[in-house]
């Protein structure tokens, strides 16, 4: 009356438990890699590739949306002539966008 039930002890976990209890979150880090890292990192590339072919006389926007022309470029610094005269310095990593030739006059 006083006397519990004894019950068996579970069976240990197989590997193929292992394997399912984990499958989930491999494909999350895979979801993951191809949705969001992945594309990151191109995007990256592109933008680099895109600030090393910048040249004098090329018409860009910044990061901060300034609009202008190259009118030099130094290592880590372009500088940007945003209108008749008048050129700031900016760091190289800022550039955001590349625009067609003529877009300036156009706006």
């Amino acid at each position: 009356m006083f006397i519990t039930n004894a019950f068996a002890a579970a069976a240990p976990a197989t590997p193929v438990d292992t394997l399912m209890g984990s499958l989930p979150l491999i494909v999350i880090f895979v979801l993951f890699w191809f949705m969001i890292i992945r594309p990151q990192m191109k995007r990256g590339k592109e933008q680099a590739k895109m600030i090393a072919a910048l040249q004098k006389g090329d018409e860009i926007i910044t990061s901060g949306g300034q609009v202008g022309r190259v009118v030099k470029i130094d290592e880590q610094f372009i500088g940007l002539e945003i209108a008749d005269g008048i050129v700031t310095l900016i760091q190289k990593s800022t550039v955001q966008t590349m625009l067609p030739k003529g877009t300036i006059k156009s706006i």
